[in-house]
């Protein structure tokens, strides 16, 4: 059904959506290019959430429009067919008279799914669906996750031992012992700009004093979010910090706002039912695609022996421990693997 030139298309399709990633959530990366008689002559990408689509982009970009009623447009995903903050990306592509749009995968989002493609069947446009796939849907597996689970896609991370300890034994005045080193740190920097939210449990915020921001990499700050049960961490804690927004969720249902910076929101939630459901329900009512938890283990292995995460970055540092915090153990599909002076770094993905 598709040739190896529409397979190259597609590939680059993918390549341009990847430059969007950590700027559109909580839309998808797309990214689009427009072919004719067997060259490019336009292509475009999802750039920043708000902002004109990938389709768009390719259209704007092509000099010569009148050769648009010739051309095949590639599509990593359904081309839209609501209003939102931009018109309906269909409507462009019936209007320039394309004849032909190839797209790799369906848009789960109920105000699409399936609608854009029927649409520009209807007008007689040839739409072939299905183009690398499984690829289209790894890239957006965020977008996927939030869309049909109706959750954020969850990433837990940590750093272990070669001997398998999280951290020693210390005291809240003993500084954590760093296990990457600065490579390491530079990667989880990394990480933070393209997620939209971070999360914590309130032992690593006492333990830690942590900033969860993403100041060492070029990039935005995710949003921070804390559980703190009766609102006793230190208002001085570098996560309330007005570096970035905090969401503090907490049982407590009396509180004075004006004790905490602009940059902090309190977030009550019932004793009655369950807390981590909770928090993500919330998340999700926030157009929060995923969420980057960076422990400590109390947190991490809760939502493990929930079952509830879709994804596991693992260090495991070249220095011992000996004793201290065990690191969680987990059991998942092993989907990349690298190494460094410093560490391996193992990732999983959830076997469900």
């Amino acid at each position: 059904m598709f040739s190896e030139e529409d397979t190259l298309y597609m590939r680059r399709c993918l390549e341009l959506a990847d430059n969007g990633a950590g700027y559109v959530a909580p839309n998808p990366s797309v990214g689009a290019v427009v072919v004719y008689d067997g060259r490019i002559i336009g292509e475009g990408y999802h750039q920043r959430y708000g902002e004109k689509h990938a389709e768009v982009n390719a259209i704007a970009s092509v000099k010569n429009k009148s050769l648009l009623k010739q051309s095949v447009m590639y599509v990593s995903l359904e081309p839209c067919s609501h209003q939102g903050k931009q018109p309906p990306c269909c409507d462009l592509i019936i209007h320039c008279g394309i004849s032909k749009v190839v797209i790799a995968t369906e848009d789960p989002n109920p105000l699409v799914a399936g609608t854009g493609i029927q649409r520009l069947r209807e007008v007689g446009i040839d739409v072939q669906v299905g183009l690398l796939k499984e690829k289209a849907q790894e890239q957006n597996r965020r977008f996927f996750t939030y869309q049909m689970e109706k959750r954020p896609y969850i990433i837990l991370k940590w750093a272990q031992s070669s001997d398998g300890f999280i951290d020693k034994n210390r005291d809240i005045n003993t500084p954590p012992e760093w296990l990457t080193g600065p490579l390491g740190q530079l990667l989880v920097h990394r990480w933070r700009t393209e997620e939209p939210a971070i999360m914590v449990g309130a032992n690593t915020v006492i333990r830690d004093n942590p900033q969860l921001t993403a100041r060492k990499w070029v990039g935005k700050n995710p949003l921070r979010v804390v559980f703190d049960k009766d609102l006793s961490l230190s208002k001085t804690a570098a996560v309330f910090n007005r570096q970035a927004s905090t969401l503090v969720f907490t049982y407590a249902e009396k509180f004075d706002i004006k004790e905490y910076p602009a940059s902090v929101e309190i977030q009550p939630i019932s004793l009655t039912k369950d807390m981590d459901e909770q928090l993500l329900i919330e998340l999700y009512k926030r157009n929060i695609q995923s969420v980057f938890i960076e422990g400590g283990g109390k947190i991490l292995n809760r939502f493990i022996n929930k079952g509830l995460w879709d994804e596991a970055r693992i260090f495991t540092a070249s220095k011992e421990l000996k004793d201290g915090l065990r690191a969680p153990s987990i059991s998942g599909v092993l989907v990349e693997k690298s190494c460094s002076p410093d560490f391996d770094l193992k990732i999983f993905r959830n076997k469900k």
